[in-house]
């Protein structure tokens, strides 16, 4: 059994995503002391350095020599992204799209509302999932991202809105369970680097087969406990439906993600979160209620009914705020916990996915646009 959180010590990748007693170890395989591997731990987490430039407590010629040899595929050893765009709402929501060293671009969004910061992450370049109503997964998956990559975000976040992160919920690009290893490394360096507590964290999965009780094994292994919040998103109450909303969930027959969800308690100890986007006449109505209820009767769970927010590639509609409350009431009678989520940031490029396709869209544009004789 591996120590908890604990991760090989790689000096060839970029140094965010490493905890103190590591950057002590690398500290020391460069010639310096460990205490150099502290400040770095308090520079990189801390105070958010972006440049070793910037870490002038650091002797000058280290900074130096580190600066002319870069970990192999990053612009510097701390391994900080780039903003490309930002976009603010009214209500405060702000969506960034972040630029990786490989020339991609991921979505963060800070959520701000009364006493707490919610940080929504991504944890791929783009979804291999297909679900229609999401934008991230009209472009398909280009690759997963790194554990420095996650934590960028958070940090990039907590900087742009000038506030420490109360929550993080990897709900943003991606589907997190097939990038589990560095959610799990990233969500350890939340809590014992950042002082984030897994109670803060949310993990939301479509579902891939027989990922679910391994994803419990795995983080009792590598973070001692397992107190994250698992969101399981169901979008339907019956396997026709779910398939035609996602495509993929073909390969995974709701029973059998359910059994796997039952075992995933089990293992773990803690309640679940179903995510139910409501799609206004097609999964809102009150027969899909008394069918949602009816199936997951008996599990230790929580629902979250989340109004959809469109996009331009889909005709799905918003529901109204009445059905969405009909709705709501009919789990209620049959003793469902069940919540509904505020939508945030409407103004914004809301949905996932919607900024960094439109972007693309733009910059594409321009540059034909700038080729043409």
């Amino acid at each position: 059994m591996t120590t908890p959180g604990a991760a090989p010590l790689a000096p060839s990748r970029p140094l965010l995503g490493l905890g103190r007693p590591e950057l002590e170890q690398w500290a020391e395989q460069q010639g310096q002391s460990a205490f150099r591997g502290r400040q770095l731990h308090e520079w990189l987490y801390a105070k958010g350095a972006r440049s070793l430039d910037q870490i002038t407590v650091l002797p000058k010629a280290w900074r130096q020599q580190l600066a002319e040899h870069p970990p192999q595929g990053a612009a510097d050893w701390l391994g900080r992204s780039r903003e490309l765009h930002r976009s603010v709402a009214r209500d405060g929501t702000t969506k960034l799209l972040l630029g990786t060293a490989d020339g991609l671009s991921i979505e963060t969004v800070g959520i701000p509302a009364e006493g707490r910061l919610t940080v929504c992450v991504s944890s791929q370049v783009g979804c291999a999932m297909a679900c229609r109503f999401c934008a991230t997964g009209k472009g398909g998956l280009q690759r997963s991202l790194a554990v420095h990559e996650i934590v960028d975000q958070v940090l990039s976040v907590r900087e742009v809105m000038g506030e420490r992160p109360s929550h993080v919920v990897f709900m943003g690009m991606g589907e997190p369970l097939l990038n589990s290893e560095a959610v799990l490394h990233a969500i350890h360096c939340l809590c014992t680097d950042l002082g984030m507590a897994q109670r803060q964290i949310t993990v939301s999965t479509v579902g891939v087969p027989k990922t679910l009780p391994s994803l419990a094994e795995r983080a009792l292994e590598r973070l001692g406990r397992a107190q994250f919040t698992l969101a399981v998103s169901l979008h339907a109450p019956d396997q026709r439906l779910r398939e035609q909303l996602i495509p993929t969930a073909h390969a995974y027959p709701i029973e059998a993600l359910l059994a796997d969800c039952r075992r995933y308690v089990a293992i773990t100890g803690r309640r679940l979160s179903f995510e139910y986007v409501l799609l206004g006449g097609l999964n809102d109505q009150p027969h899909h209620a008394e069918a949602l209820a009816r199936l997951i009767r008996g599990f230790q769970s929580h629902v979250n009914l989340i109004p959809y927010n469109p996009i331009a590639e889909e005709e799905f509609q918003r529901p109204s705020p009445e059905a969405v409350a009909a709705f709501r009431r009919a789990l209620q009678e049959r003793h469902i916990a069940v919540s509904v989520r505020a939508s945030r940031g409407l103004d914004a490029d809301a949905a996932c996915g919607q900024l960094r396709r439109r972007l693309e869209g733009e910059l594409t544009t321009r540059s034909r646009s700038h080729s043409s004789p």
